[in-house]
């Protein structure tokens, strides 16, 4: 987990879990299609649901917020919509009867950005962008389109001196290998985050 995930999760064994991997499969793809409603209905979004393999198997799903919204997922709306989820499962029709454990987190400001929805979502953020063929760039995230990310960049200056902003500058998509959101702790605290926070743990 990164250091602003949130993390709930419930066994539905009362057993330990076994060492195990994650794997993407049609089972994961298809429980994915049977939670995502119930996550959009608590206007959230599903981005994606991985599966544990082994004779305990974990069922992961990572939601957050629409790209429209800005903050992070609250410990609360992580603990809510992970009983949500728990109950969906448990009446699945297409369960086999194995033993599963439940871990709903949300993605932390550590998840590279590599999707459009990312960076509507880190938008005013600091971030640092690795792009194709050309120097990478640090700045802020000024607005975000169908075309890319516009970005006012930070020119380096002396150490000790207040970085400098320069004129913005637009990147377009197909520029960007991908980005990473640079730590701010207004931010942190604007989305109710410790620096070292790793979320709670409920048993169900």
């Amino acid at each position: 987990m990164s250091n602003a995930e949130a993390t709930a999760s419930s066994d539905h064994t009362g057993t330990g879990k076994a060492d195990a991997v994650p794997t993407h499969n049609p089972e994961a793809a298809r429980l994915r299609a049977l939670l995502e409603p119930a996550v959009q209905a608590n206007r959230l979004y599903l981005e994606d649901v991985a599966i544990v393999a082994g004779s305990h198997r974990v069922v992961h799903v990572v939601v957050d917020l629409p790209q429209e919204e800005t903050g992070g997922v609250s410990l609360d709306v992580i603990a809510d919509i992970s009983k949500v989820l728990s109950d969906v499962l448990d009446n699945d029709p297409g369960d086999d009867g194995r033993p599963y454990d439940l871990e709903v987190s949300s993605p932390g400001v550590g998840r590279p950005l590599t999707e459009p929805r990312h960076w509507h979502r880190a938008k005013g953020r600091m971030v640092k962008v690795n792009v194709v063929q050309g120097d990478n760039i640090t700045g802020r995230i000024k607005s975000v389109d169908d075309g890319g990310v516009t970005l006012v960049p930070e020119i380096a200056v002396k150490k000790g001196m207040k970085p400098k902003q320069g004129e913005p500058m637009k990147l377009p998509f197909d520029r960007i290998r991908n980005g990473k959101v640079e730590i701010e702790f207004s931010h942190l605290h604007e989305d109710g985050l410790e620096p070292e926070h790793n979320g709670p743990s409920e048993e169900a």
